[in-house]
């Protein structure tokens, strides 16, 4: 018989294992001796130990499941129950024991992970949603719809959430994709039709200006052309191949029109520029006649001026508001000496002046007596507020006196 610290071997060759529950009978052995015995079944047990060992080793350095670890661990606490071994069979149990509560423990860890990985994903298809919402109402046709296919593949890229959490978050990001969808599509086919409308009113307005290119009914033909141009712009873009042909077929027929304008108004600004001199001479003589010292003379001479100045006829059209201005600034200047003249010779406004600056020369003596009295009585305050009261008087007296020396 042989025996070690966890068997023995009886002697009729029945090898046992010790446990906290007693010995377990695990074989027998009637090749050898009781020591190869013990050897072979202690060889087993560490056949067990080193399984345990390497599951230990997957659980603590790998990302095997849970569920495949759990799986593992019980297969491996069966061979130990049932291990025909001979080793401390406890110590493996309670390595396996270990081995639960640290695969629980990732469980929970990775449980708790992937709640948060759910908020955040959860956050950001919220945050997606949001922004697809705002984007189905955008009239930015392009930028928004490459920023919804954009945030398609970020979607995509993001951890599903509990199949209700992800319909009802899918649901709403996909309507807003719908809903700018149907509103681009609205929009182009209404477009579409918008373009048609002016290739056909373009087409009308091409047509009435071929018709008028060989016009030399220069002002009014010009100004509807003018006309036409405003309706071109207002009748909006026809599609882009038809546009081009449209305006070029416009434009030349324009073009033949102000061509052919232009010859003759160069011939007039020959005849324009001529005028042009000969007023300048006119302006300048007539601006001799300022400052105004005989009304009547310069009166004659400016009508004489005036009607040699209405003779000439057109001047370049750059140059007609400065010579027309220096012009006006004399017939002003004769008018103005018109009227000072009336004033000055109108009887009724001569009356009206001579009274009041009687009314005011009686107050202002008044006045005078007045503060004489005061100031011989002592009323130094009285005669003082009578001063103030004729220093106005006197100015106004001054200034009335000064307008009747206007109508000597």
């Amino acid at each position: 018989m042989s025996s070690d610290p966890w068997g023995r071997v009886d002697e009729t060759g029945t090898v046992y294992v010790r446990t906290a529950d007693g010995e377990k009978e695990v074989g027998s052995w009637q090749a050898g001796s009781p020591d190869e015995a013990l050897a072979y079944y202690e060889r087993k047990y560490e056949g067990l130990v080193v399984e345990i060992g390497l599951l230990e080793r997957r659980v603590q350095t790998t990302d095997l499941a849970p569920k495949e670890a759990l799986a593992a661990i019980e297969h491996l606490r069966t061979a130990v129950t049932e291990a025909h071994a001979v080793g401390d069979l406890a110590a493996l149990g309670t390595r396996l024991d270990a081995l639960v509560t640290l695969v629980d423990t990732r469980r929970e860890e990775r449980r708790a992970v992937r709640a948060k990985q759910s908020e955040e994903a959860k956050a950001a298809k919220e945050k997606l949603v949001a922004e697809a919402e705002e984007l189905a109402e955008s009239e930015q046709w392009r930028t928004a719809g490459e920023r919804l296919r954009a945030l398609v593949d970020t979607w995509k890229g993001l951890p599903r959430l509990d199949r209700k959490a992800d319909d009802e978050l899918w649901h709403r990001f996909s309507h807003a994709r719908s809903v700018f969808s149907k509103r681009r599509k609205a929009h182009f086919a209404s477009l579409d039709a918008q373009r048609e409308e002016a290739r056909r009113t373009k087409e009308k307005l091409v047509t009435e200006a071929l018709s008028l290119s060989g016009s030399t009914d220069w002002g009014p033909t010009a100004a509807r052309y003018r006309d036409l141009m405003t309706e071109w712009k207002a009748a909006g873009r026809a599609q882009r191949e038809a546009e081009d042909d449209l305006w070029n077929r416009f434009r030349g027929a324009q073009d033949v029109f102000f061509a052919a304008r232009g010859e003759v108004f160069a011939e007039r600004d020959g005849e324009q520029r001529d005028n042009l001199a000969r007023k300048e001479e006119l302006v300048a003589e007539a601006e001799k006649l300022l400052p105004v010292t005989d009304l009547k003379s310069a009166r004659g001479a400016f009508r004489s001026i005036n009607e040699r100045w209405e003779a000439v006829g057109h001047v370049p059209r750059d140059a007609r508001p400065r010579i027309e201005a220096r012009m006006h600034t004399v017939e002003r200047a004769l008018q103005e000496s018109e009227e000072a003249e009336w004033r000055r010779t109108n009887p009724e406004v001569r009356a009206r002046a001579a009274g009041l600056t009687g009314q005011l020369q009686a107050a202002v003596e008044k006045l005078q007596g007045q503060i004489a009295t005061a100031r011989a009585a002592g009323n130094s305050a009285k005669a003082d507020k009578l001063q103030a009261e004729l220093d106005g008087r006197q100015a106004l007296l001054d200034a009335a006196l000064k307008g009747m020396g206007e109508f000597r």
